[in-house]
């Protein structure tokens, strides 16, 4: 079987399309109502949106929850931060070349494949929970990184390339509120199961749950349709590549660097973004509280994910010129930064590793009194990772409409990610003093606002013309114009 490709631009209106052919895709572009809710056309892009949120709702979704419990949900963190050296070792390799590949193979078989690879992933906890064999989960993960790098580069190439410029920051708020919802119902699962347990690891049943929901998500990539069928609200069309190839691909990874090299001012960014993670769920969740308190964290940390994307992905796609918005999310960011791990350090100040690794240590649990204060803080951490990354999507959305051209961003994105988290999670395998993982964070994120300033001052534009769209495809701009648009320029031509 093969699939079709990402970019792939044999678009529904042209002449070839015509017909039978058409007729019987007709049904896609049909909105539907079920009594006061109206269901969008099945090829829209709302629609698609929604489906790839939900791959990503059961797919990464319930392995946010799994590393949210610290550990990967086991006494020790050491072999859940061997397996993340590997996956994010990976992951950083195969995310910064993802475009390519996700451009030439399509995103069904890309977000498949990463499905996939979250189930093996979640299935070596289990066995370990068994026969202790640290190697099948560092396998695992290293095979997760692979097939991750696919999903996220396809998932962020759609979730930037298929809205129209004035919704791109509701679209990714969207997703990102479906895809933590997975996290929060997935974090539900340990809580329920070790509601009554205060030990250190769960139990078989909670990775039985994560595995078949991930199942279920890689399943689900199937029911996508291919780029090319998928038409805005005002007939407009994706700009993609119709004729791919893995050398044009790989031309265009190349091609990416030197049309944007800006766009390297926002690696910093890309670096910092899963950065924290292991602080956060290591030495914070895993060092400080038992595990039915680090569930609860959990539902509460992915859940405060929710509202982050809410509030910046709306405030993203408000009224004003959106060089000034792109100004204000970047002063926002460099606010919240201050304030909240300003309010990390007071709460680090308080505990050493060597403290909470001692033999006797109580952890906390939620009955403890004290216990309110880090609830907050946690969940405003979780609170800022959202408005991070949702701003980050939104900055490079706002470079370009090119759907080739953000999946080689997207690529990037997770590349670099990827290569930062493996880093701090090395760090933490060490063993490094927390304060210095926390002070790493916190330094990482402010130092990488100030890097970014000049491309937010000075490349963000208000709008992006569909001829500069366009030099980065082999469509013509007749193929992807919105309708009425198309029918002016036929009536002038003819």
């Amino acid at each position: 079987m093969t699939a079709e490709p990402l970019s792939s631009s044999n678009h529904v209106h042209d002449a070839g399309e015509a017909g039978q052919p058409f007729a019987r895709r007709a049904w896609m572009y049909r909105p539907h109502s079920v009594g006061p809710i109206k269901i969008p056309a099945y090829a829209s892009p709302p629609f698609q949106l929604g489906l790839v949120s939900f791959v990503c709702f059961m797919c990464p979704g319930m392995f946010n929850a799994v590393q949210g419990l610290g550990g990967g949900g086991q006494f020790s963190a050491t072999t859940s931060n061997n397996s993340n050296v590997a996956l994010y070792s990976t992951f950083s390799v195969v995310g910064f070349f993802a475009g390519t590949f996700a451009n030439r193979m399509g995103i069904k078989l890309s977000l498949s494949l990463g499905g996939l690879g979250y189930f093996i992933y979640i299935a070596s906890y289990l066995s370990y929970n068994h026969n202790r064999n640290a190697g099948f989960p560092i396998f695992a993960g290293a095979l997760l990184g692979v097939c991750a790098g696919l999903l996220w580069c396809a998932q962020g190439a759609i979730m930037m390339s298929y809205p129209p410029e004035a919704s791109k920051g509701r679209y990714i708020s969207w997703f990102w509120m479906i895809f933590n919802l997975g996290a929060v119902l997935g974090s539900l699962i340990p809580l329920s199961q070790n509601i009554n347990s205060s030990s250190g690891a769960v139990n078989d049943g909670t990775y039985i749950g994560f595995m078949v929901l991930t199942f279920v998500g890689a399943a689900l990539a199937w029911c996508l349709v291919d780029a090319r069928h998928v038409q805005r609200a005002d007939g407009s069309h994706v700009v993609l590549m119709k004729h791919p190839t893995w050398q044009s691909e790989l031309m265009g990874l190349y091609e990416t660097l030197k049309s944007d090299t800006w766009v390297i001012l926002l690696f910093p960014m890309f670096l910092a973004s899963n950065w924290f993670y292991t602080y956060q769920f290591n030495g914070v969740n895993l060092a400080k509280f038992n595990v039915r308190t680090r569930a609860l964290n959990g539902v509460l940390y992915w859940s405060s994910q929710i509202i982050g994307a809410y509030v910046f992905g709306y405030a993203l796609d408000s009224r004003v010129r959106r060089s000034i918005r792109a100004r204000g999310a970047w002063a926002a960011l460099f606010v919240i930064t201050m304030a909240i791990w300003g309010g990390g350090y007071a709460w680090q100040k308080q505990y050493t590793r060597p403290e909470v690794s001692a033999e006797g240590y109580v952890k906390m649990d939620w009955t403890t009194s004290g216990y309110v204060g880090p609830m907050f803080l946690y969940m405003f951490y979780g609170f800022y990772d959202a408005a991070w990354q949702t701003c980050v999507y939104w900055f490079m959305g706002a470079l370009t409409n090119n759907g080739r051209k953000l999946a080689n961003f997207a690529g990037f994105y997770k590349g670099i990610q990827s290569a930062g988290a493996a880093i701090i999670f090395r760090i933490d395998a060490l063993e490094a003093p927390y304060m210095n993982e926390f002070a790493s964070c916190w330094g990482l994120l402010a130092g990488s606002l100030l890097i970014a300033l000049p491309l937010i001052l000075m490349k963000v534009r208000d709008t992006v013309p569909l001829e500069d769209d366009i030099k980065f495809s082999d469509e013509s701009i007749e193929e992807v114009m919105p309708t009425l648009r198309r029918e002016a320029h036929d009536e002038k031509v003819h």
